[in-house]
């Protein structure tokens, strides 16, 4: 009985060191924090087709060089991040792509995701075995203000240096991830978890500060904008734009230098302006 507890006990433990020592695990764990830290959005259909269920984290594109497709595209385009720098997808790949979608009577509509471009993750993955994080986007269309919508989405593939991911912390993915999606840090971001919005928590406070301040724009008028006129003098100029960067001084002809203007004094007055 002893010697059949004791094989029991030595099983466990061969099962948890083996476990332990197993890849998956580490990817799963890498995998888990970064999903802990990016909620993905969950994508569903009504009456107007596509829409969003369940919103997710909102990130915001840093460099431009995403290629992305409609939602509805069955096909979906992957761009590289590597050492800082954007691959977009091979040009021959998207039109094979294209090529294979007309045989079924349909057109591919590809778009590159512009510069501070809002969106959410929709799905991530590790891949420990290539030393890639691959992580789904699709666009916040309601933050975009995007009408009508088309929910464009990508597949971007975070490469880090060969047998590196495995001792690669998740904050320092994070970081990496960052420098081309970074978590948008606008001010009524914490509003996004609230379902009364069309995926952008800034929808309600901007209608607020509209409101806010309808009346005040119009009691508060914007000023008058400064002029030169001619027969000016300098010291009326000075005070109309302010002191300029050079003077040059031709005896009778002066010459004020501002960073988009040039004023001309000729005994004192002004007679030219470029």
């Amino acid at each position: 009985m002893r010697h059949k507890f004791e094989m029991a006990v030595l099983f466990v433990a061969l099962m948890v060191a083996g476990m332990m020592s197993e890849p998956g695990l580490a990817q799963v764990s890498l995998e888990d924090q970064l999903k802990a830290q990016y909620t993905l959005v969950k994508m569903g259909a009504d009456s107007s087709g596509t829409a969003v269920v369940e919103q997710g984290t909102i990130l915001v594109i840093k460099r431009g060089g995403i290629l992305g497709v409609p939602y509805s595209d069955q096909s979906i385009l992957s761009t590289k991040y590597e050492n800082g720098v954007v691959h977009s997808p091979n040009p021959l790949i998207s039109k094979g792509i294209g090529s294979l979608m007309s045989k079924v009577g349909k057109t591919q509509t590809t778009q590159f995701f512009q510069t501070n471009t809002k969106v959410y993750p929709a799905k991530l993955a590790v891949n420990m075995a290539k030393d890639q994080v691959v992580m789904g986007i699709v666009a916040c269309d309601s933050c975009n203000n995007t009408s009508p919508t088309t929910f464009y989405k990508a597949d971007v593939v975070f490469q880090f240096p060969k047998g590196s991911l495995a001792n690669t912390s998740p904050s320092q993915v994070e970081d990496t991830i960052a420098g081309l999606l970074a978590l948008d840090d606008s001010a009524d971001q914490g509003n996004n978890n609230g379902q009364g919005g069309n995926g952008n928590g800034n929808d309600q406070g901007n209608n607020q500060q509209g409101n806010n301040q309808g009346g005040g724009q119009a009691q508060q008028p914007p000023p008058e904008p400064q002029q030169i006129e001619k027969g000016q003098t300098p010291d009326q100029v000075k005070a109309a734009i302010g002191v300029p960067d050079k003077i040059v001084n031709l005896g009778a002809k002066q010459i004020y230098v501002y960073k988009d203007i040039k004023v001309t004094f000729i005994n004192g007055k002004v007679s030219d302006v470029q």
